[in-house]
């Protein structure tokens, strides 16, 4: 799922400014990933990886699952607030991806804020085509750590 990008250090609270944004990771969705992401998931929905009954069924070819974009989202996020810190994860599916799609993703610091003795970032996440087109959009809150 392409290069990762993780968070080398340690974000503090005191250095996040609302508009600051994650590194974007990016990925070319392909056929490939589809048949991985069904095999992994158990999701074999013909519309994911069958070319002919797609077709059949209106749709222009295959597309991909959104749970695999929601992952490929949430890898991105948890590299950079770090594994095990993310609060809550909610998105909703704008969208849907197609083979050989260039997707990027979009992390957003919204706010900071103190809450049951933990220093958390509220972050608008999302990702999009490279047209701009926005395919999963959402909210995520984690715990990162203060200076003081």
């Amino acid at each position: 799922m392409g290069d990762s990008i993780v968070n080398e250090g340690v974000l503090y609270v005191e250095d996040l400014q609302v508009g600051d944004e994650a590194p974007v990771r990016s990925h070319v969705l392909t056929r490939t990933d589809l048949v991985a992401y069904a095999g992994a998931s158990g999701d074999y929905n013909p519309m994911h990886h069958d070319e002919v009954k797609a077709k059949a069924a209106g749709q222009p070819s295959v597309f991909g699952h959104g749970m695999f974009s929601m992952g490929l989202l949430g890898s991105a996020l948890t590299d950079y607030v770090g594994v095990g810190n993310v609060r809550h994860y909610q998105v909703r599916f704008a969208k849907q991806t197609w083979p050989d799609e260039h997707l990027s993703t979009r992390i957003v610091v919204t706010g900071t804020r103190q809450e049951g003795g933990e220093h958390l970032v509220d972050l608008d996440v999302g990702l999009h085509n490279a047209d701009g087109e926005e395919k999963v959009v959402g909210r995520a809150t984690a715990v990162v750590s203060s200076r003081g």
